[in-house]
């Protein structure tokens, strides 16, 4: 799928980007492009992998259309990392949202149309489902907009993969905790009774792995994720710590945060199929042939909602979740 490709990662020198730039390196593709607008991440990415000569970074934003047409040339994979992502930033500036995460979506299907890129896989959220806050609603918009380009092409085919919350990305939970333990500060919960799904990196570039081999292009694929309450996700890493296990305090709920995430809607859950053990699959709500052909014999899914609540894991969970990310020793 990889081996002698030429590839474009959007929003390369992110946390996912800089993971799955890793991974896909050992797949020995022709180029990987990073298009991103960060000068300073992007030099300090390039000295971090040794100056390989397969990677070429490309300093644009997807907002500009130039930009990612010219980056676009040639490229047969192009993975649709880049994005605005914190819930409080796209509420305060949610014009800025907008630009970012549905015109430079759009962007990215215009240039891909154009040089008639075969695959393209964009990286979508939980929060798109059911979106309450600008960062969801846009992500949604998003995500409507590449499944609709399946029928704008028969020469480039678009899905979507759904993610949870990464372990150690800028801005998450796990790294604001470390901090706050590091500086001896009780830790903040926004809601006691708040629930997320999680993943690692490596679940994460799994995922996308599986959509960029697997999709015939108009899906949505869905890891199955582990989820807790964020109040035994504090309370482990401060027994861990050797600090009260009552040593958090209750700020109060953001705007736009939602109690619980989910990544399956009951609207979605009709027309969502078991991929398999670590995969479910849902179809959009017209598909085409390719699409019924490629998932007949796939059983239909048993729940109506997949919820961050509906099956939590217990304290000994999380202590070995954040084990094998890396995030306890």
């Amino acid at each position: 799928m990889i081996k002698g490709k030429k590839i474009l990662i959007t929003g390369g020198t992110g946390s996912w980007g800089q993971k799955l730039t890793e991974v896909l390196l050992e797949q020995d593709p022709a180029e990987i492009r990073i298009l991103s607008r960060n000068e300073y991440a992007q030099i300090a990415m390039q000295r971090e992998f040794g100056h390989d000569p397969r990677l070429r970074f490309v300093i644009g934003d997807i907002r500009d259309y130039t930009a990612v047409e010219e980056a676009s040339q040639g490229i047969q994979v192009l993975f649709h990392l880049a994005a605005l992502k914190h819930v409080p930033v796209c509420e305060d500036q949610p014009d800025e949202a907008f630009k970012t995460n549905v015109i430079g979506t759009q962007n990215i299907i215009r240039a891909a149309i154009y040089h008639r890129i075969p695959k393209v896989i964009d990286v979508s959220t939980d929060k798109a489902v059911d979106p309450i806050n600008v960062y969801g609603m846009t992500k949604a918009l998003g995500e409507k907009m590449m499944i609709r380009a399946n029928g704008l092409s028969e020469h480039t085919r678009f899905v979507c993969i759904r993610g949870g919350n990464v372990l150690g990305t800028s801005g998450s939970v796990v790294p604001l905790f470390r901090r706050q333990l590091d500086d001896g500060q009780m830790l903040t919960i926004t809601d006691e009774g708040m629930t997320r799904f999680f993943l690692t990196r490596t679940e994460a570039i799994r995922l996308l792995l599986k959509a960029a081999e697997a999709a015939v292009g108009g899906e949505t694929f869905v890891m199955k994720m582990k989820a807790c309450k964020m109040t035994d996700l504090a309370i482990v890493m401060l027994e861990q710590a050797g600090r009260p296990a009552s040593d958090y305090k209750v700020t109060g709920i953001r705007p736009g945060e939602k109690l619980h995430e989910v990544l399956v809607s009951p609207f979605e859950a009709p027309r969502t199929y078991k991929y398999d053990e670590q995969y479910y699959v849902i179809l959009p709500q017209d598909p085409d042939k390719r699409l019924r052909e490629q998932y007949a014999g796939l059983a239909p899914v048993a729940f109506a909602e997949y919820r961050s609540d509906s099956e939590m894991m217990e304290r000994k969970g999380i202590l070995r979740f954040l084990r094998d990310g890396g995030f306890i020793d």
